[in-house]
């Protein structure tokens, strides 16, 4: 037999970023924890709203899976006497296990036990499971409230655990569970019974209450493409917008509102922001001219009741917000994107590391040492100019109140000022990307921009010992370093960390005595989170290993060794990694790599000396164009005099001189594969 499990935790308003990484740790977790407590079930769903967190286990057995284990006892040597009588060790070892020493049996020369245990009620384990679950929860803040030391993301206000209709008794955080819950704030008519785990989602149904998500965001999607073609808008929904208002709601109804045409003379970033960040409401374009529509679309959380009076409260909000975008645009244009460069002297970028004109100063001359030293051919003018123009929108009134147009309102002031279409899109490109999985910058300069922006700010940072610890990271330090590597990816830029962190340390003062532990330190974080970018593009860890020892901060060539390698593994030419990790095996790093011919003595050392020298001739060109699986191409010729000259030769010969020349030969030979890495460390 089997009963459905439910687990209901009710909150006050947990914010809606934070619900669907919640509801994927409760699900996996408690799958994880069933399967450990050997209790079968067919499938485990999290469903959830802003005030309840809930788990739903569709037929979990009644009853534990009996599990048997087997248990390795002495030697039959030292169980058994000779005339096969147990002794006291199989005695003693049969009685330890609950067993009749008839029970025991022998084995490869052992004694074994098979010990079944019975399953227990899965309601008997229950009490500590469920609790279990919610207290293993994490989260990216968390709360205490009242006298609790317990702490969760926000104070659990109820509980309700069910299995089948029979209640799991537990108290958590001063809560006792029970079968009620909380219906809508305003529809609902206040708390109810939930009779079974099956009925769950019907009864909350009946007190307007949508749990499950997915469903929500069905429902919203499908209101709101029905407006906008009612509207004549495009069919486009922001999937980022959806996801987050889907948990900002438990009974979604979808309505349509407008403002004066006379806002849209704004800029359309001026309307947007207010629109979608400060309100959660969706902007309508026109389906004939893609343009920016006086209306748009928001999701209530209620029914459809009073609906005009609703819309009427949120466009007299939109208006408040567009009222005050209009008046900070029409000042801030009355002076140029430029005079606001003065003003960056009295802003101070981090105390210790200057003011934003300090900084500006240090964004002219790495980037303009980015542009020579990989050789973009960008003006070093126009660079200059974007640099000092990059943080000057800080200064203006509406970034100061719209802290989200950072960069967005650089470029539009810009663009209206007259300046270059590459140094306005920089300006905005220079904090791209801005969270994981965002765009990179699609410009050169702006992607220059970015580079040297996050890089001084690294530098300068851990110069300063704000290093992220743990999951503390206030300054995004991890979040612009993988920015920093995902733009040198994508424009292959031959960039080695090493000395762009040089090159940001020489715009600070001279480097205290503490300086090289620090660069230690950069240097360490910068390549854990290059290994961490190759990882989760699929990369085995030896093969990241192998390929960035020795080059642990250049990420395209990184890239290309570890791709290649993959190459290798991938065409089953496992035995020329394994060919060359021989011969690297014999010599040291140290090994000298010069080779006298005249102290051949063997056919096959002449032959592996041979190949080597027309190996060395082709490698050269096609590592200067970090063609990886062109060189594993010209390194496979050479397989065949190497296993022979292995096979063959005695390398530590009695004759120093001759022992030696062979071991220079083989760093000879090893050199060759060296700009892959260490192949050594790639596991064949």
């Amino acid at each position: 037999m089997s009963k459905d499990i439910l687990l209901e935790i009710g909150t006050e308003e947990v914010p809606a970023h934070a619900m669907p990484g919640i509801l994927r740790q409760l699900r996996e977790a408690a799958a994880t924890a069933l399967q450990e407590a050997h209790i079968p079930f067919d499938a485990v769903r999290t469903v959830g709203t802003p005030r309840r967190l809930a788990l739903l286990v569709t037929a979990a057995a009644e009853m534990q899976d009996a599990v048997t284990t087997v248990h390795k006892g002495p030697s039959a040597r030292i169980a058994y006497a000779a005339d096969g009588t147990p002794t006291k060790a199989a005695l003693g070892f049969a009685r330890g296990l609950g067993l009749d020493v008839t029970a025991l049996r022998v084995q490869d020369g052992y004694v074994f036990a098979e010990v079944t245990h019975t399953g227990e009620a899965t309601k008997t384990l229950l009490p500590s499971l469920l609790p279990a679950l919610i207290q293993h929860l994490s989260f990216p803040n968390s709360m205490r409230w009242g006298r609790e030391t317990f702490r969760f993301i926000r104070p659990i206000r109820w509980l309700v655990a069910l299995f089948g209709e029979e209640v799991i008794p537990f108290t958590l955080a001063g809560v006792t569970t029970g079968r009620r819950s909380r219906g809508h704030r305003f529809l609902g008519d206040g708390d109810f019974d939930i009779p079974s785990a099956q009925a769950y989602e019907a009864t909350a149904r009946d007190h307007f209450l949508m749990v499950d998500p997915k469903e929500r965001e069905t429902y919203i999607q499908h209101e709101l493409c029905r407006e906008l073609a009612a509207a004549g808008a495009k069919q486009t929904v922001d999937p980022v917008l959806l996801e987050e208002v889907v948990y900002l709601v438990e009974y979604p109804t979808v309505l349509c509102g407008s403002f004066d045409e006379a806002y849209l003379q704004l800029p359309e970033a001026v309307i947007i922001t207010p629109m979608k960040d400060h309100q959660r409401y969706f902007p309508m374009y026109s389906a004939a001219t893609g343009r920016l529509m006086n209306r748009f679309l928001t999701v209530r959380n209620g029914d459809a009741r009073y609906l005009d009076t609703v819309r009427h409260g949120n466009e007299r909000v939109l208006r408040a917000r567009l009222d005050d975008a209009k008046f900070f645009f029409t000042e801030d244009r009355k002076q140029s994107l430029w005079a606001h460069v003065e003003s960056l002297r009295h802003i101070v970028f981090q105390n210790g590391l200057g003011t934003l004109y300090d900084k500006a100063l240090r964004l002219q001359k790495l980037t303009v040492y980015l542009n020579h030293s990989l050789q973009l051919g960008l003006e070093d003018a126009q660079l200059e100019r974007a640099c000092l123009l990059a943080k000057a929108d800080l200064s203006t009134q509406m970034v100061m109140e719209f802290t989200e147009l950072q960069g967005v309102m650089g470029k539009e002031y810009a663009k209206l000022d007259g300046e270059s279409e590459a140094v306005a899109a920089a300006l905005q490109e220079q904090y791209l990307p801005r969270y994981a999985g965002d765009d990179l910058p699609q410009t050169v300069m702006g992607s220059v921009l970015s580079v040297a922006d996050k890089i001084d700010t690294l530098v300068g940072m851990f110069r300063l010992g704000k290093l992220p610890t743990g999951s503390q990271d206030p300054y995004a330090l991890r979040r612009q370093t993988i920015g920093v590597l995902h733009i040198l990816l994508q424009r292959q830029w031959d960039a080695d960390m090493a000395t762009l962190l040089d090159a940001a340390a020489a715009g600070y003062e001279a480097a205290d005595e503490a300086a090289g532990d620090v660069r230690k330190q950069l240097e360490a974080f910068i390549a854990l989170r290059l290994k961490n970018i190759f990882q989760d593009r699929g990369h085995e860890a030896s093969l990241i290993e192998g390929a960035m020892a020795g080059h642990p901060l250049n990420a395209m060539q990184g890239q290309r060794r570890v791709e290649a390698l993959e190459t290798a593994r991938r065409l089953k030419q496992e035995d020329l990694l394994q060919a060359y990790t021989r011969v690297g095996n014999m010599v040291r790093e140290d090994t000298p790599t010069h080779v006298t011919e005249a102290l051949f003595t063997a056919a096959a050392e002449r032959d592996l000396w041979a190949v080597c020298r027309q190996m060395e001739a082709a490698l050269p060109a096609v590592y200067a164009a970090y063609d990886f699986e062109a060189a594993l191409r010209i390194l496979r010729t050479g397989m065949d005099a190497i296993r022979t000259f292995l096979d063959t030769v005695r390398v530590l010969d009695e004759n120093i001189a001759i022992r030696e020349n062979r071991l220079h030969l083989l760093a000879r030979v090893y050199a060759l594969i060296r700009p892959f890495g260490d192949i050594r460390k790639v596991k064949n």
